[in-house]
Protein backbone atom coordinates (compact mmCIF):
# COMPACT_ATOMS: atom_id res chain seq x y z
CA UNK A 1 0.00 0.00 0.00
CA UNK A 2 1.19 3.92 -0.92
CA UNK A 3 2.84 5.76 2.09
CA UNK A 4 0.66 8.37 3.43
CA UNK A 5 1.52 12.01 2.34
CA UNK A 6 1.16 15.56 3.74
CA UNK A 7 -1.66 16.00 5.77
CA UNK A 8 -3.20 18.20 8.57
CA UNK A 9 -4.14 17.35 11.55
CA UNK A 10 -6.80 18.80 14.35
CA UNK A 11 -3.93 21.28 16.13
CA UNK A 12 -2.77 22.96 12.76
CA UNK A 13 0.47 21.13 11.63
CA UNK A 14 1.73 19.36 8.55
CA UNK A 15 3.01 15.81 8.65
CA UNK A 16 4.74 13.40 6.65
CA UNK A 17 4.15 9.90 7.61
CA UNK A 18 6.65 7.41 6.04
CA UNK A 19 6.11 3.78 5.54
CA UNK A 20 2.60 3.71 7.28
CA UNK A 21 -0.39 2.15 5.73
CA UNK A 22 -3.64 4.22 5.43
CA UNK A 23 -5.76 1.93 7.68
CA UNK A 24 -3.24 0.82 10.22
CA UNK A 25 -4.40 1.64 13.64
CA UNK A 26 -2.70 4.30 15.25
CA UNK A 27 -1.21 2.20 18.08
CA UNK A 28 0.30 -0.75 15.75
CA UNK A 29 1.27 2.34 12.94
CA UNK A 30 3.44 4.06 15.69
CA UNK A 31 5.45 0.50 16.89
CA UNK A 32 6.17 0.48 12.75
CA UNK A 33 6.80 4.31 12.05
CA UNK A 34 10.06 4.68 10.95
CA UNK A 35 10.14 8.51 9.87
CA UNK A 36 7.96 11.24 10.54
CA UNK A 37 7.99 14.52 9.08
CA UNK A 38 6.60 17.14 10.60
CA UNK A 39 6.13 20.49 8.43
CA UNK A 40 4.16 22.98 10.58
CA UNK A 41 5.32 26.62 12.08
CA UNK A 42 8.68 26.32 14.60
CA UNK A 43 8.74 28.67 18.02
CA UNK A 44 10.41 31.74 16.51
CA UNK A 45 11.58 33.41 19.76
CA UNK A 46 13.19 30.35 20.77
CA UNK A 47 15.22 30.22 17.22
CA UNK A 48 15.82 33.14 17.51
CA UNK A 49 17.72 32.93 21.20
CA UNK A 50 19.08 29.56 19.46
CA UNK A 51 20.71 32.40 16.80
CA UNK A 52 21.74 35.07 19.14
CA UNK A 53 23.59 32.67 21.44
CA UNK A 54 25.18 31.10 18.83
CA UNK A 55 26.53 34.07 16.44
CA UNK A 56 27.30 36.17 20.18
CA UNK A 57 29.29 32.80 21.09
CA UNK A 58 31.67 32.61 18.44
CA UNK A 59 32.13 35.98 18.45
CA UNK A 60 33.28 36.45 21.83
CA UNK A 61 34.89 33.08 21.93
CA UNK A 62 37.07 34.52 18.62
CA UNK A 63 38.12 37.20 21.21
CA UNK A 64 39.25 35.23 23.91
CA UNK A 65 41.09 32.37 21.64
CA UNK A 66 43.01 35.28 19.60
CA UNK A 67 45.90 35.22 21.35
CA UNK A 68 46.29 31.39 22.54
CA UNK A 69 45.55 30.85 18.51
CA UNK A 70 48.74 32.75 17.42
CA UNK A 71 50.59 31.12 20.54
CA UNK A 72 49.54 27.68 19.92
CA UNK A 73 48.84 27.39 16.14
CA UNK A 74 50.23 30.45 14.62
CA UNK A 75 47.22 31.26 13.79
CA UNK A 76 45.09 33.60 15.35
CA UNK A 77 41.82 32.36 13.69
CA UNK A 78 42.48 28.86 14.31
CA UNK A 79 39.86 28.49 16.90
CA UNK A 80 37.17 30.05 15.44
CA UNK A 81 37.69 28.40 11.96
CA UNK A 82 37.13 25.55 13.79
CA UNK A 83 34.08 26.24 15.87
CA UNK A 84 32.33 28.00 12.47
CA UNK A 85 32.78 24.60 10.63
CA UNK A 86 31.17 22.99 14.13
CA UNK A 87 28.67 25.53 13.70
CA UNK A 88 27.73 24.83 9.92
CA UNK A 89 27.39 21.09 10.25
CA UNK A 90 25.63 21.90 13.61
CA UNK A 91 22.87 24.25 12.34
CA UNK A 92 22.63 21.16 9.60
CA UNK A 93 21.69 19.13 12.20
CA UNK A 94 20.07 21.18 14.16
CA UNK A 95 17.23 21.87 11.18
CA UNK A 96 17.01 17.94 10.33
CA UNK A 97 16.00 17.48 13.47
CA UNK A 98 13.55 19.84 13.75
CA UNK A 99 11.98 18.18 10.85
CA UNK A 100 12.09 14.74 12.51
CA UNK A 101 9.82 13.98 14.75
CA UNK A 102 10.63 13.56 18.09
CA UNK A 103 8.77 10.65 18.76
CA UNK A 104 11.52 8.37 16.47
CA UNK A 105 13.06 8.63 19.47
CA UNK A 106 10.35 7.19 21.86
CA UNK A 107 10.91 3.64 20.48
CA UNK A 108 12.50 0.47 22.54
CA UNK A 109 14.73 -0.43 20.38
CA UNK A 110 15.97 3.32 18.60
CA UNK A 111 15.89 4.40 22.69
CA UNK A 112 17.97 1.70 24.39
CA UNK A 113 20.38 1.45 21.18
CA UNK A 114 21.02 4.78 21.44
CA UNK A 115 21.94 4.66 24.77
CA UNK A 116 23.63 1.09 24.90
CA UNK A 117 26.09 2.56 21.64
CA UNK A 118 27.07 5.71 22.93
CA UNK A 119 27.49 4.29 26.64
CA UNK A 120 29.68 1.38 25.24
CA UNK A 121 31.85 4.28 23.33
CA UNK A 122 32.29 5.96 26.17
CA UNK A 123 32.96 3.14 28.27
CA UNK A 124 35.83 1.80 26.06
CA UNK A 125 37.40 5.59 25.79
CA UNK A 126 37.63 5.69 29.87
CA UNK A 127 40.28 2.94 28.99
CA UNK A 128 41.95 3.26 25.41
CA UNK A 129 40.93 7.20 24.67
CA UNK A 130 42.87 10.20 24.90
CA UNK A 131 44.96 11.23 28.28
CA UNK A 132 44.76 14.53 29.08
CA UNK A 133 45.77 15.71 32.55
CA UNK A 134 44.86 12.48 33.86
CA UNK A 135 41.83 11.99 32.42
CA UNK A 136 40.52 9.78 29.13
CA UNK A 137 37.66 11.82 27.74
CA UNK A 138 38.72 11.80 24.10
CA UNK A 139 38.78 9.38 21.17
CA UNK A 140 40.76 10.29 17.87
CA UNK A 141 38.91 8.96 14.88
CA UNK A 142 41.05 10.27 12.41
CA UNK A 143 41.07 13.53 11.59
CA UNK A 144 37.74 13.99 14.39
CA UNK A 145 37.87 14.22 18.13
CA UNK A 146 35.17 13.19 19.68
CA UNK A 147 34.23 13.59 23.29
CA UNK A 148 31.44 10.69 23.48
CA UNK A 149 30.60 11.59 27.32
CA UNK A 150 28.94 14.63 25.87
CA UNK A 151 26.48 12.47 23.76
CA UNK A 152 25.61 10.18 26.77
CA UNK A 153 24.22 13.13 28.48
CA UNK A 154 21.93 12.84 25.31
CA UNK A 155 21.37 9.29 25.46
CA UNK A 156 21.07 9.61 29.14
CA UNK A 157 18.18 12.06 28.49
CA UNK A 158 16.40 10.44 25.88
CA UNK A 159 16.91 7.11 27.84
CA UNK A 160 14.83 8.34 30.94
CA UNK A 161 12.49 10.63 29.08
CA UNK A 162 11.35 6.82 27.48
CA UNK A 163 11.07 4.96 30.52
CA UNK A 164 9.85 7.43 32.46
CA UNK A 165 6.71 8.27 29.88
CA UNK A 166 6.22 4.20 29.82
CA UNK A 167 6.27 3.17 33.33
CA UNK A 168 4.13 6.13 34.28
CA UNK A 169 1.08 4.47 34.42
CA UNK A 170 2.58 2.01 36.64
CA UNK A 171 4.74 4.56 39.07
CA UNK A 172 2.07 3.45 42.20
CA UNK A 173 4.70 0.65 42.72
CA UNK A 174 8.34 2.13 43.70
CA UNK A 175 10.32 -0.80 41.48
CA UNK A 176 8.81 0.92 38.35
CA UNK A 177 10.22 4.50 39.46
CA UNK A 178 13.04 3.70 41.66
CA UNK A 179 14.93 0.96 40.22
CA UNK A 180 14.95 1.27 36.17
CA UNK A 181 16.28 4.91 37.15
CA UNK A 182 19.09 4.21 39.74
CA UNK A 183 20.42 1.47 37.29
CA UNK A 184 20.64 3.75 34.17
CA UNK A 185 21.92 6.73 36.38
CA UNK A 186 24.84 4.03 38.20
CA UNK A 187 25.46 2.99 35.32
CA UNK A 188 25.94 6.53 33.72
CA UNK A 189 28.17 7.40 36.78
CA UNK A 190 30.87 5.07 36.97
CA UNK A 191 31.52 5.20 32.80
CA UNK A 192 32.10 9.09 34.03
CA UNK A 193 34.40 8.52 36.74
CA UNK A 194 36.19 6.19 35.14
CA UNK A 195 37.23 9.08 32.64
CA UNK A 196 37.88 11.31 35.90
CA UNK A 197 35.10 13.80 34.62
CA UNK A 198 33.22 14.49 38.11
CA UNK A 199 31.40 17.63 36.35
CA UNK A 200 29.82 15.40 33.73
CA UNK A 201 28.86 13.23 37.11
CA UNK A 202 27.38 15.87 38.90
CA UNK A 203 25.90 17.57 35.61
CA UNK A 204 23.82 13.87 34.39
CA UNK A 205 22.49 13.79 38.28
CA UNK A 206 21.13 16.98 38.35
CA UNK A 207 19.57 16.13 34.94
CA UNK A 208 18.14 12.91 36.26
CA UNK A 209 16.99 13.73 39.76
CA UNK A 210 15.21 17.33 37.76
CA UNK A 211 13.56 14.92 35.60
CA UNK A 212 12.76 12.41 38.30
CA UNK A 213 11.13 15.55 40.15
CA UNK A 214 8.48 16.63 37.10
CA UNK A 215 7.73 13.35 35.96
CA UNK A 216 5.10 12.23 38.24
CA UNK A 217 6.65 10.70 40.55
CA UNK A 218 4.94 10.33 44.29
CA UNK A 219 6.63 12.86 46.16
CA UNK A 220 7.26 9.98 49.38
CA UNK A 221 9.25 7.73 46.82
CA UNK A 222 11.35 10.33 45.40
CA UNK A 223 12.13 11.86 48.52
CA UNK A 224 13.35 9.08 50.20
CA UNK A 225 15.24 8.65 46.84
CA UNK A 226 17.31 11.45 46.92
CA UNK A 227 17.67 10.98 50.37
CA UNK A 228 19.51 7.41 49.86
CA UNK A 229 21.39 8.75 47.06
CA UNK A 230 23.15 11.71 48.93
CA UNK A 231 24.07 9.69 51.55
CA UNK A 232 25.94 7.24 49.72
CA UNK A 233 27.11 9.96 47.41
CA UNK A 234 28.55 12.04 50.92
CA UNK A 235 29.99 8.65 52.39
CA UNK A 236 31.80 8.12 48.69
CA UNK A 237 32.96 10.91 48.34
CA UNK A 238 34.61 11.31 51.41
CA UNK A 239 36.34 7.80 50.91
CA UNK A 240 38.09 8.65 47.77
CA UNK A 241 38.97 12.34 49.45
CA UNK A 242 40.31 10.50 52.51
CA UNK A 243 42.02 7.46 50.92
CA UNK A 244 44.23 8.95 48.17
CA UNK A 245 42.07 7.10 45.57
CA UNK A 246 43.40 9.35 42.91
CA UNK A 247 40.98 12.08 43.45
CA UNK A 248 42.90 14.40 45.43
CA UNK A 249 42.36 17.01 43.02
CA UNK A 250 38.61 17.17 44.26
CA UNK A 251 40.09 17.97 47.56
CA UNK A 252 42.58 20.71 45.81
CA UNK A 253 40.02 22.76 43.48
CA UNK A 254 37.52 22.71 46.86
CA UNK A 255 40.78 24.38 49.26
CA UNK A 256 41.50 26.25 45.99
CA UNK A 257 37.54 27.55 45.94
CA UNK A 258 37.81 28.51 49.73
CA UNK A 259 40.83 30.99 49.07
CA UNK A 260 41.72 31.72 45.75
CA UNK A 261 44.44 33.95 46.69
CA UNK A 262 46.21 31.23 48.96
CA UNK A 263 48.22 30.18 45.67
CA UNK A 264 48.03 32.15 42.60
CA UNK A 265 50.99 31.17 40.97
CA UNK A 266 50.32 27.82 41.84
CA UNK A 267 46.70 25.70 42.73
CA UNK A 268 44.77 28.77 42.45
CA UNK A 269 46.07 30.31 39.42
CA UNK A 270 43.67 29.74 36.93
CA UNK A 271 41.32 30.98 39.59
CA UNK A 272 42.77 33.57 40.41
CA UNK A 273 43.24 34.90 36.90
CA UNK A 274 39.18 34.39 36.16
CA UNK A 275 38.88 37.14 39.27
CA UNK A 276 40.90 39.25 38.09
CA UNK A 277 39.53 39.35 34.36
CA UNK A 278 36.05 39.70 36.10
CA UNK A 279 37.49 43.05 38.32
CA UNK A 280 39.10 44.31 35.29
CA UNK A 281 36.00 44.77 32.95
CA UNK A 282 33.81 47.39 35.73
CA UNK A 283 30.39 48.22 34.37
CA UNK A 284 30.94 48.55 30.82
CA UNK A 285 34.43 46.49 30.01
CA UNK A 286 37.49 47.20 28.42
CA UNK A 287 35.67 46.92 25.12
CA UNK A 288 35.71 44.19 22.71
CA UNK A 289 38.91 42.50 21.76
CA UNK A 290 40.46 44.38 24.63
CA UNK A 291 41.01 42.14 27.37
CA UNK A 292 44.46 41.63 28.83
CA UNK A 293 44.04 38.15 30.80
CA UNK A 294 43.53 36.63 27.43
CA UNK A 295 47.11 36.70 26.17
CA UNK A 296 48.06 33.62 28.29
CA UNK A 297 47.72 35.11 31.50
CA UNK A 298 44.13 33.11 31.95
CA UNK A 299 44.45 29.22 30.94
CA UNK A 300 41.24 28.07 28.67
CA UNK A 301 40.26 31.62 28.05
CA UNK A 302 38.52 30.10 25.04
CA UNK A 303 37.06 27.12 26.93
CA UNK A 304 36.16 26.86 30.23
CA UNK A 305 36.66 30.65 30.87
CA UNK A 306 35.24 32.16 28.23
CA UNK A 307 32.73 34.29 31.10
CA UNK A 308 35.61 36.03 32.63
CA UNK A 309 36.54 37.39 28.85
CA UNK A 310 33.20 38.37 28.57
CA UNK A 311 32.90 40.33 31.89
CA UNK A 312 36.27 41.91 30.96
CA UNK A 313 35.99 43.40 27.55
CA UNK A 314 32.03 44.09 27.70
CA UNK A 315 31.58 44.66 31.47
CA UNK A 316 28.86 44.02 34.22
CA UNK A 317 26.42 44.87 31.75
CA UNK A 318 27.64 42.26 28.92
CA UNK A 319 27.73 39.75 31.53
CA UNK A 320 24.12 40.33 32.50
CA UNK A 321 23.14 40.34 28.70
CA UNK A 322 24.61 36.55 28.54
CA UNK A 323 23.26 35.61 31.97
CA UNK A 324 19.73 37.47 30.55
CA UNK A 325 19.74 35.50 27.02
CA UNK A 326 20.43 32.08 28.94
CA UNK A 327 17.23 32.93 31.34
CA UNK A 328 15.19 33.64 28.57
CA UNK A 329 16.26 30.53 27.23
CA UNK A 330 15.40 28.38 30.03
CA UNK A 331 11.87 29.99 30.24
CA UNK A 332 10.94 29.12 26.55
CA UNK A 333 12.38 26.35 26.56
CA UNK A 334 10.17 24.91 29.45
CA UNK A 335 7.12 26.60 27.62
CA UNK A 336 7.72 24.60 25.21
CA UNK A 337 7.79 21.67 26.92
CA UNK A 338 5.08 22.41 29.18
CA UNK A 339 3.04 22.26 26.08
CA UNK A 340 4.21 19.03 24.84
CA UNK A 341 1.30 16.83 23.09
CA UNK A 342 2.53 13.81 25.42
CA UNK A 343 4.71 13.15 28.39
CA UNK A 344 7.82 11.89 26.32
CA UNK A 345 8.17 15.31 24.69
CA UNK A 346 7.81 17.37 27.75
CA UNK A 347 10.26 15.21 29.79
CA UNK A 348 12.67 15.07 26.61
CA UNK A 349 12.08 19.05 26.17
CA UNK A 350 12.73 19.71 29.73
CA UNK A 351 15.73 17.25 30.25
CA UNK A 352 17.07 19.47 27.48
CA UNK A 353 16.04 22.54 29.19
CA UNK A 354 17.84 21.47 32.21
CA UNK A 355 20.78 20.12 30.73
CA UNK A 356 21.96 23.61 29.02
CA UNK A 357 21.07 25.64 31.75
CA UNK A 358 22.78 23.72 34.61
CA UNK A 359 25.54 24.15 32.07
CA UNK A 360 25.49 28.00 32.05
CA UNK A 361 24.62 27.65 35.65
CA UNK A 362 27.45 26.28 37.11
CA UNK A 363 30.09 27.66 34.19
CA UNK A 364 29.11 30.96 35.28
CA UNK A 365 29.69 30.64 39.25
CA UNK A 366 33.04 28.99 38.37
CA UNK A 367 34.35 31.75 35.99
CA UNK A 368 33.23 34.05 38.95
CA UNK A 369 34.44 31.62 42.05
CA UNK A 370 30.88 30.51 43.27
CA UNK A 371 31.25 27.50 42.80
CA UNK A 372 34.71 25.08 42.85
CA UNK A 373 36.18 24.43 39.21
CA UNK A 374 34.81 21.48 37.66
CA UNK A 375 35.27 22.13 33.94
CA UNK A 376 32.06 22.26 32.63
CA UNK A 377 32.30 24.47 29.69
CA UNK A 378 29.76 27.50 29.01
CA UNK A 379 27.03 25.78 26.20
CA UNK A 380 27.59 28.08 22.68
CA UNK A 381 30.35 29.97 23.77
CA UNK A 382 33.47 27.80 25.12
CA UNK A 383 35.49 26.08 22.02
CA UNK A 384 34.23 22.77 21.45
CA UNK A 385 32.97 21.56 18.13
CA UNK A 386 31.32 17.99 19.66
CA UNK A 387 29.74 20.09 22.25
CA UNK A 388 28.44 23.06 19.80
CA UNK A 389 27.71 20.25 17.47
CA UNK A 390 25.48 18.53 19.87
CA UNK A 391 23.96 21.02 21.74
CA UNK A 392 22.45 22.22 17.98
CA UNK A 393 21.23 18.92 17.02
CA UNK A 394 19.30 19.22 20.67
CA UNK A 395 18.20 22.54 19.50
CA UNK A 396 16.66 20.83 16.76
CA UNK A 397 14.86 18.47 18.91
CA UNK A 398 13.44 21.34 21.09
CA UNK A 399 12.11 22.58 18.06
CA UNK A 400 10.36 20.01 17.05
CA UNK A 401 8.00 19.48 19.72
CA UNK A 402 8.15 23.07 19.25
CA UNK A 403 6.17 22.20 15.92
CA UNK A 404 3.60 20.12 17.63
CA UNK A 405 3.17 22.36 20.50
CA UNK A 406 -0.37 21.86 21.64
CA UNK A 407 -0.75 25.95 22.54
CA UNK A 408 -0.76 29.01 20.34
CA UNK A 409 3.11 30.07 19.69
Amino acid sequence: MANRGPRRERDGSIVYDSHVPLKQPVAQARKKLNFRFILSEIDKPFFILIMVLLIFGIIMMFSASYAWGLSEYNDGYYYVKKQMEAAGIGLLAMFGMSYLDYHFFQNTKVAYLIFGAIYAVTLYTAFFGVETAGARRWLYIGPLNLQPSELLKVAFIIIFAYIMSVNFPKFKDWKYCVIPFTVIMGAVAIVLVLQRHMSAVMLVGIIGVSMMFISGMPKKTFWKFIGVCAAFGVLFLIYKMTSGSGFDYINERIQSWRNPESDPKGSTYQTYESLLAIGSGGWFGLGFGGSRQKYLYLPEAQNDFVFSIICEELGFVGAMVVVLLFVLFIMRGFYIASCSKDRFGMLLGAGITIQIGSQALLNIMVACNAFPNTGISLPFFSYGGTALLIQLAEMGIMLNISRQCTRKK
